[in-house]
Order: C-alpha cells, then structure tokens, then sequence
C-alpha cells in the first residue's frame, strides 16, 4: 500500500456501487492490517447483539439476523482501527514534529495507534512518554490556574460513546463551564436549529422500518455510496417495489445511481445491478432551498385548481388545521415568489420543478432526507425548514413510512448531543442537573467550534482538551485553527491514532491514548459496554472484541474521569467508582436524561431501544404547541449567500467533499473509486467548459484562493484540474486539504456552521507549472 502521492491517473468510473469493486477494497485493507483473523472475527461481530457498534457513520442496523452487518466503509473503518502497527516513544525517538509535519495526513494515520501517554518536549521538538498520574496532574493544574473556567475549550467528537460524553459534560459543568465545541456544530447544527423550531425536536422523526413503507423517499445533498453505503439498500429495496427514489445532487454520484448487492451472490456472479433512483435532479449549490419552494408552489397551484374544480385537495388540510400554525403567513410567501427568481435560483428549469413536484405529490408517504450538502450553507436553517414546510403541507410527519430524516455523519455524533454537549444546553437539562447533584450549573451560552477557534486566537481561551476526532484538520480555515490552538497554554488530544492535532501543540501538550470502539474495555467490574444514539434514535450496547495493543491504553470514561478526579477531586461524585462499572453511569444517566429510565435494563435487549421522539407521535414541544410552518427569505444570491460582501466575482463555487477511500478526516488511500481518480487527492473537479473558459486544460496544476472581505489571503497549491460531469459554474475538491479556504467568519446563519459546501474561489495557474499531471485523461 503506496503511502504518498503517486502519479494521478483518472478514468470515469463505470462499474456500479459496491459490488466487487467493494469487496477488493475490503480484502486489502483487512490484509494491511497486520492482524487479518482477529479482524475478520472482529468484523463478523461488527452491528450484531453482544458485539460492537461500527465506528463509521451513524445508519441505524436492520432488526433483521445476518452473518453480514457491516458495508466497505465500515471494514474499513475496523481494519485501520485495529491494526498492529503502534505510535509510542519509540517512535517519536525517530521523528521530531517539524518533520512529522511533512507528511500527509493519509501518512500520520497510517503509522498505527497509539498506545502510551505522551507529553511534548519542547527542547528535543518530540513527545516523550508521562505517567498517567502526572499527565493528569497537569490538566488538573492548568485548568485550577485559569482565571475563569471559561478560558478552557472542551470539544467532543461523534465517536465518543454516551458514557463518556456523560461523564465530560457533567465535570465540565461541575468545573464551571459551557464551552462545548463539538463535531455537531460542522455538520448538522442546523439540523437541529430548524427542525427545534419548526417541530420542537432537533432530530429526525422516521424509525428504520419507515423506509419499507414509504412511497417516495426524497435524497438532498448527500451522497450515501461515500458517506453512509448501508443506506444503499433500502433506496435499492425502495426502488424495487415501485416507490419512488428522487435525489437532488449536483453531482450525479455513482452511488446513488446504480448498486451491486456484495451479499446476493446471483447478482455478483452475473456481474448485475440494480438502479437506486427513479428521478434525479441537480440543482446549483445552495439551490435547494429555492428548489423546494418550486415544489410547493406547484403544490399550492394545483390545490387551487382542486379547489375551483371540486378535486380531492392537494394539501392534508385536517392535518394543518389541527397540528399547524403558520401556514396562511407561509402561502403568502409562496404566492410572492416569481417562477423566474425559483428557477435562477434552484439551477432547475420549471419542466424539472414541475416533474419534481409532481412525483412529491403522487405520494402519501414521503421520507426526506438530508446531510451536509444541505446543512453547510449559509441559508442552511431556512432551507431545512422550507423542507419541513413541504412535508408539513401533505401531513407527511406522524404517520409510517413518512417523515424527515437528517442523516447523521459519525456513529455517535446525535448521542453525544442528547448526553448534554450543547454549548447552549436546554434549560430542562441544566435544572436536571442541579437537582441530582446539587452544584450551581453555569447558565450562559457557552463557545461552538468557530467561536471557540475565535477564543483561542484573540487569547480568551488557554487551554483545549479534544475528546476524540481531528480538531486542527476537520475545522475551517485551517491556517488561523493551528494558530489558534499554537496560542494555548496546553492542548490536551484523547485519541486513538496519530493525526495533525497531535502536531499543532500548546506551550504544552499532551497525547492521552484512548481504546476505541473494537477495544475489550475492562475495567474493575470486569469487562464494559459503552452506548451509542443511531440517525434513528435507536440504543445500542456496544462491546469491543479485541485485546487492547498495550495495558497504557485507557477507556474515555477512564481518562474523563481521570482528568475529573485531578481537577474538582470527588465532586460532584465519586469518579473511580463510576468507571469501576459503567452500570453505574447509566443509572446516572437514567435519572437525569429523558427518555432514559431504566438505562440498564433495556440497553442489553437484542436491538437495543428507541428513544421516543415527540414530533413522530404528532406532539409538538414548540412555543405554540403546533407545528409551525416558518417563512424565511430565499437568499439574496443564487449562490446561497457564497457572493456576501465581495467586490470581486469569483471564478467559481467550490464545496467540499469526501472522496470514497476517506470517513470525516480519516483517509485510508489516494483513490477514489466512484470518481475515478487514483494515485493524489490534490485534484479539483470542473466542467470543461468551465476549465477553457477560464484559460486552462484539463490536467492542468492550478493555485485556488478563496474570497472573502477580511483581507486574509487563503490559498492551497498545487492541485490538478479534471475535467467532471459538474453543473457548470461550480467546483469540488476534497477536504481536509480544502479546508484552508473556508473562512472562519463564514458560516450559517442561525446554526454557525462553516460554509463549506459554497467557497466563492478563484483559480491561478500554479507557481510552479509542470507538465500535465494525468496518466489517463477521463473526458
């Protein structure tokens, strides 16, 4: 397996998704990872009752029995997380950080995990092994010396297991802080702002099941063949019993095109597959939300004519009349709009908008879904509501087989959110708190991401501790993000293997090395489950399988509870003793979070149990008891608000993506299957036409430099331009390596989100041309 860039080869993609394809990639990566028997045993316990939760996205699991519970993703995810290849003293005897920050990032991962406490040595530009006693001890330290516990950042990524997360927003909050920076805040805070206000619950309202019944399942901004592969089968199913699959993508993702069962043996053998779209529509980035208004529009003109012709209405008016407010204000603003504005806007044609409305209306039950396509924009919030105002329109919420469905990104991300990381928490939560365990609860909002990054850099914010994830690589504006952390006093990395954090240190820094979720965790009471929240508010115990590398390696809870026990000492609870047996954190759990009572006992039943979601029962926790219907503003520019407060006019509109052989930050090779490129990812995707008209070739090494009003300059160098079946006027690349341009002051409004799904960008040849890159053009 090559570890750095080869020569870049790039040829359209014309195999199906999954498949053999799937199957070669999974076969490699079990084999790279040093410990094939042991893994394959581990992958056939992976989604099942008593094994562990996979540690990709969070998809909820079939109740179906199966041998297989896992797709190429999720092997993947396994395979690097289980590896025997270890990062310890002994290898940082041999690497300083100056020349660890030469790798790539594909690079740092690759070197294994981590399997001792480290703290970094300024003198020799290394880390060096720390007892775990002492390391705490400096947290413990550096935290009791700020002049306030709001100097302290806290962030979490979605891989953290409820108990963990628990146990962190419980010492933080004791410590006397909400400072809360977490992954939710990059990917479905808007999610959860619009739809809390819209339906009084800030997550999704479908049940797995729901997808069997529905008669049309609508897909915005997501590509789940990359980012969740096991939805692919229920689109398939959907597909194949007459509902209808409609997508709204720019690009037309091999994944939601065409898909090869790796299960069905007929279907491999044949070299067969099946389609998992029944209509496809791609709008102009940021244009979904005037795309939608298209569709209702249609919707409300035909429900007139209804009315005129003595027809069977359009709309569910038993359902608006008894369980909506809002909707008379909502019309209003869909009477308002012109046909001409929704289609400049949206990058559809009325024909299209028509077809799409048409196929909406046919169904009675509806699921829409959604991910980052949707939520990184600067209108993010208005257009998930304009999509719960379509659904609310035909009654499609509270009924099975209908409802709306935001697809969340890491396994436990909507968990960790439900435990109490909220940088805002509800006021419900804090009350429960200070009644269990008797400290005053800090009251004020307390930093998301960006606001945290503003903190450290402006030297508001000393210290920083990440649970879990990649923080200097997965934020915005990644230059000033390392600046930011560079100016703390002491950073502080809980994680599993090796990644840029790591080398973006503080005056001081620790690595703290954590089990992950394949990890046997014992602990004093013998063995441990942990527990995760799915996209469908299902439960789940999850228990590792696999020895850990090195005894040095502790649980989350354990190494919280640590840092805890050193900071406050046994206040507000006995920590050792809550990580001795994480019954006992359930049981806390149980008493103070809704919807958990009885924690233990129902955790361990097959299947877990699913956390009741008001708005699926037709009970609305809004300020007016109803489900609202809001009216928002369609955008000022086509481009979703990219174009604010620029004087020039940028080349293109960049957003960023994953490419197939990467989950969040984490890249597991330089390919990318379904796009057809192979060998670098330093590549970005744009029309032909948009390529000539901007005095270049395909194959070209072109400079990108985003725009925005702060006279910052953001660059990225060297990337090649391939020609790509993307609408014209827009550009993709991948991220991390595209995180540079997003500017931190760029985010959504409502939720603070980073724009990363619409960079205003300009393109320069490269400073240092070459000759073209590609070993095989692709158009």
């Amino acid at each position: 397996m090559s570890l750095q860039a080869e020569h870049l080869r790039y040829r359209p993609y014309a195999g199906p998704a999954a498949g053999w394809g799937a199957l070669r990639s999974v076969a490699s990566h079990w084999l790279d990872s040093k410990q094939p028997l042991k893994n394959l045993r581990a992958l056939l316990k992976t989604n099942q009752n008593g094994g562990f939760d996979c540690p990709g996205c969070a998809w909820g699991d079939s109740p179906e029995a199966g041998m297989v519970k896992f797709c190429e993703n999720g092997a993947k995810a396994v395979n690097w997380e289980a590896t025997r290849r270890r990062v310890d003293a002994t290898f940082f005897a041999r690497y300083s950080l100056s020349q660890l920050r030469e790798q790539s990032d594909y690079w740092l991962e690759y070197q294994g995990r981590l399997t001792e406490p480290l703290r970094y040595d300024k003198a020799s530009d290394r880390y060096r092994p720390i007892d775990w006693d002492d390391a705490f001890a400096l947290i413990g330290h550096h935290l009791n010396a700020l002049e306030t516990p709001d100097q302290a950042e806290f962030y979490t990524s979605g891989r953290t297991s409820n108990e963990a997360a628990f146990l962190y927003q419980l010492f933080v909050r004791a410590y006397g802080s909400n400072n809360f920076p977490d992954c939710s805040n990059m990917c479905h805070e808007a999610s959860g702002v619009a739809l809390g206000e819209s339906i009084g619950v800030g997550k999704g309202s479908v049940r797995f099941e729901d997808f069997a019944k529905a008669d049309a399942i609508f897909v915005l901004g997501q590509n789940p063949g990359t980012n969740h592969p096991r939805m692919l089968e229920p689109l398939r199913e959907a597909v194949a019993r007459g509902a209808q699959v409609v997508c709204f993508n720019p690009l037309k993702e091999r994944g939601l095109e065409r898909f090869q069962h790796p299960q069905h043996a007929i279907e491999m053998l044949a070299n067969g597959s099946a389609p998992l779209n029944t209509a496809f529509f791609r709008p102009r980035l940021g244009g979904d939300m005037a795309a939608l208004r298209g569709v209702a529009k249609f919707l409300l003109l035909w429900e007139r004519e209804a009315q005129a012709t003595g027809a069977p209405a359009v709309f569910d008016h038993a359902f608006i009349a008894e369980h909506t407010a809002g909707v008379e204000a909502y019309l209003a603003v869909l009477d308002a709009t012109d046909w001409p504005t929704l289609e400049a806007q949206s990058g559809l044609s009325l024909t299209e908008l028509e077809a799409a409305a048409r196929l909406y209306r046919a169904a009675e039950r509806v699921i829409i879904c959604w991910a980052m396509g949707i939520t990184q924009h600067r209108h993010s919030v208005a257009t998930i509501q304009e999509i719960t105002n379509l659904q609310l329109l035909r009654g499609n919420l509270g009924k099975p087989g209908a409802g709306l469905c935001p697809v969340r990104g890491h396994s436990n991300v909507q968990g960790d959110r439900t435990m109490g990381i909220n940088e805002r928490p509800p006021a419900r939560l804090l009350d429960s708190l200070e009644r269990r365990f008797g400290f005053a609860v800090p009251r004020q909002p307390g930093h998301n991401v960006v606001e945290a990054i503003e903190a450290m850099l402006a030297g508001r914010a000393r210290v920083f501790i990440g649970l879990g994830g990649n923080f200097a690589q997965a934020t915005p504006d990644s230059r000033r993000t390392h600046q930011a952390l560079q100016r703390c006093a002491l950073t502080v990395q809980i994680s599993t293997k090796l990644n840029r954090s790591h080398l973006t240190v503080g005056q001081d820094a620790l690595i703290l090395p954590c089990l992950g979720r394949t990890d046997i965790d014992r602990q004093a009471a013998g063995p441990q489950a942990v527990t995760v929240e799915d996209s469908f508010s299902m439960i789940h115990a999850s228990y590792g399988q696999l020895e850990p590398l090195s005894p040095l390696m502790r649980s989350e809870p354990a190494i919280v509870a640590g840092i805890a026990q050193a900071t406050l000492g046994n206040r507000p609870v006995d920590w050792p003793a809550l990580v001795a047996d994480y019954s006992r954190i359930r049981e806390l759990i149980g008493e103070t979070i809704p919807g958990f009572a009885d924690f233990e006992q129902r955790v361990h039943r097959p299947g877990g149990f699913h956390l009741d979601n008001p708005a699926a029962e037709r009970h609305w926790s809004t300020a007016s008891g109803r489900a609202n219907f809001i009216a928002n503003a369609l955008p000022d520019d086509p481009f979703g608000g990219a174009l604010e407060g620029h004087d020039a006019q940028p080349d293109l509109i960049l957003q960023t993506l994953r490419s197939h052989d990467q989950y969040n930050t984490t890249v597991y090779g330089l390919d990318d299957r379904y796009r057809g490129v192979k060998g670098d990812r330093r590549v970005i995707f744009v029309h032909i036409d948009d390529i000539r008209r901007l005095g270049f070739e395909p194959g070209q090494k072109v400079d990108i430099q985003s725009l925005w009003h702060d006279g910052i300059e953001r660059r990225v160098t060297g990337f090649t331009l391939l020609d790509f079946d993307i609408p014209r006027g827009q550009a993709a690349a991948y991220y991390p390596e595209t995180n540079p341009l997003v500017p931190l002051g760029s985010v959504g409004i409502g939720s603070h989100t980073p724009t990363s799904k619409s960079v205003a960008i300009r393109l320069h040849a490269a400073q240092e041309e070459t000759a073209p890159a590609l070993a095989s053009a692709g158009h």
